[in-house]
């Protein structure tokens, strides 16, 4: 693990896009494995500073995102599929015929699973993977448990995760979508790169037990220790307990 110290979250931000655009640089047909939720909003705005600025180039780049919600159509203003459009695709120069994101309206879980993974197999997995991280650990929507998933899988949402998110809709909990589609701790393993962007007091006894404390599916994103490849980018509130 390398871990790299920010400022703050805009220094995160800045930090984590630099990494991301090298990725671009070095291979502009790359496949990138995004991130929703608010960690990421800040890199992206990055990102397209730096497309905005003549800088990057987003034309071959592929993408895989982690997530979406089931039961949300692509263009409820919730869905990953919306946010990523609004926060980056529609800024840039991406062709979003690359862009995949499971399908949160295929009822059939272990068809729509098995079509995602074969996506992602086709392109070889993900050069770069980027992920935020949940308060009780969890990436994607890999959720604390008895044993790692390991492909794409339907999840149930803990009461924990509903309630975090429900700041997203209105503060209603009853509208937060109970079930999601995401990418299993496999499929994020086998990025050939993992860069994770982390900011605030809120997350420092996370970062503590995920990245400093035992291997273990309790805190599902205590995996990335053992991959050969994995950034941390995280502000001083955030490693306040180290």
């Amino acid at each position: 693990m390398r871990l790299i110290r920010a400022k703050d979250y805009n220094d995160v931000s800045r930090k984590a896009a630099n990494i991301i655009a090298a990725q671009i640089y070095l291979k502009p047909d790359c496949v990138l494995g995004l991130a929703t939720g608010s960690s990421p909003v800040g890199t992206y705005k990055e990102l397209i500073a730096k497309y905005e600025a003549g800088d990057l180039d987003f034309s071959k780049v592929r993408t895989v995102n982690l997530d979406e919600y089931v039961g949300l159509t692509k263009d409820h203003d919730q869905s990953y599929a919306y946010f990523m459009r609004t926060n980056l695709f529609d800024h840039v120069n991406i062709d979003q015929n690359n862009c995949n994101i499971p399908n949160g309206m295929n009822p059939d879980a272990e068809a729509e699973c098995a079509r995602y993974d074969a996506v992602i197999d086709a392109f070889g997995g993900a050069d770069l993977q980027l992920l935020g991280l949940g308060p009780n650990g969890h990436i994607g929507f890999n959720e604390p448990g008895e044993a790692f998933e390991l492909e794409t899988h339907c999840v149930d949402l803990t009461q924990e995760t509903i309630e975090a998110n429900k700041r997203f809709f209105d503060g209603n909990v009853d509208l937060v979508p109970k079930q999601a589609y995401t990418m299993g701790i496999r499929t994020i393993m086998q990025a050939r790169k993992v860069l994770m962007v982390v900011n605030g007091v809120g997350k420092a006894e996370i970062v503590k037990k995920a990245f400093f404390g035992p291997v273990t599916p309790e805190v599902p994103a205590s995996i990335l220790q053992l991959h050969p490849d994995f950034i941390l980018v995280a502000d001083e509130e955030a490693l306040s307990l180290l």
